[in-house]
């Protein structure tokens, strides 16, 4: 499968909505934690096959700032999982730095530690980084950073004139990584949910009916292959960027 993909043209970031789990648990006949605990499974082989391949940045959407509106057992379920699938198997076998995302405050103590001493213990790392968006709203992001602009405004450390698209980025959660080049969602739900909305807004979505427990290698290359067949063309007529795309070949020879 992997011979199918142009390996030059490999997307640096992959971004996940992890969409699924607990229908997959449910059609099994099973309690919806079953499947949040398969979708750990499915996080360490597509985290060692993104880093094979080359990807740079994958970012898991984890847990929603809505999420803490479902059942109270299965919020505890979720928050245990985390816990104990920050393995450093995981990340120190794929030599993978971890990262997270999203209003840590809301977070129990034990698991905020933890997400710590996996950012610190793995901060050497350099082949891949992954990130968990946990307890995350995108709206909130974008409120969090323009409380801080105004913050910043009202102190005189920032003109209005020089707020931009650089400073909104600046100021966001995910200010330490480039925008995605791919977001893919399982699980069949055609939404974005929350997710990544300021910094999305040029990547190429993808979505499929695959339940994220049964998400694998193959699955991820028909992604990456369906990214790959797209041109990425950013409000540029087609004729300009294939035009683009020749001068470069032709400075290349």
């Amino acid at each position: 499968m992997t011979a199918e993909l142009d390996m030059t043209r490999i997307p640096q970031h992959i971004a996940i909505i992890m969409d699924g789990n607990g229908r997959w648990a449910m059609e099994r006949g099973k309690e919806r934690t079953y499947g949040h605990q398969a979708g750990v499974e499915a996080v360490r082989r597509i985290t060692s096959e993104c880093t094979r391949l080359g990807v740079k940045y994958l970012t898991l959407y984890t847990f929603s700032t809505e999420n803490w509106n479902r059942p109270a057992d299965e919020v505890a379920a979720l928050m245990g999982l985390v816990l104990t699938s920050l393995e450093d198997e995981i990340f120190m076998k794929n030599n993978v730095r971890f990262r997270v995302v999203g209003d840590m405050e809301r977070l129990p103590e034990v698991v905020q530690q933890k997400l710590r001493d996996t950012e610190e213990h793995t901060a050497a790392n350099s082949a891949m980084t992954m990130v968990v968006a946990l307890s995350y709203s995108s709206k909130q992001e974008i409120v969090k950073a323009m409380q801080k602009m105004a913050q910043e405004v009202k102190e005189g450390t920032l003109q209005p004139d020089d707020i931009n698209e650089e400073c909104v980025d600046k100021h966001l959660w995910t200010n330490f990584m480039p925008d995605p080049d791919l977001l893919i969602r399982t699980g069949g739900e055609v939404r974005i949910s929350n997710y990544l909305l300021w910094q999305i807004a040029y990547s190429e979505l993808y979505f499929c009916d695959t339940y994220w427990p049964d998400f694998d290698e193959k699955a991820l290359h028909e992604a990456i292959k369906s990214f790959q067949n797209r041109q990425r063309r950013y409000g540029k007529t087609e004729a300009q960027v294939e035009g683009e795309d020749a001068s470069i070949a032709n400075s290349g020879q």
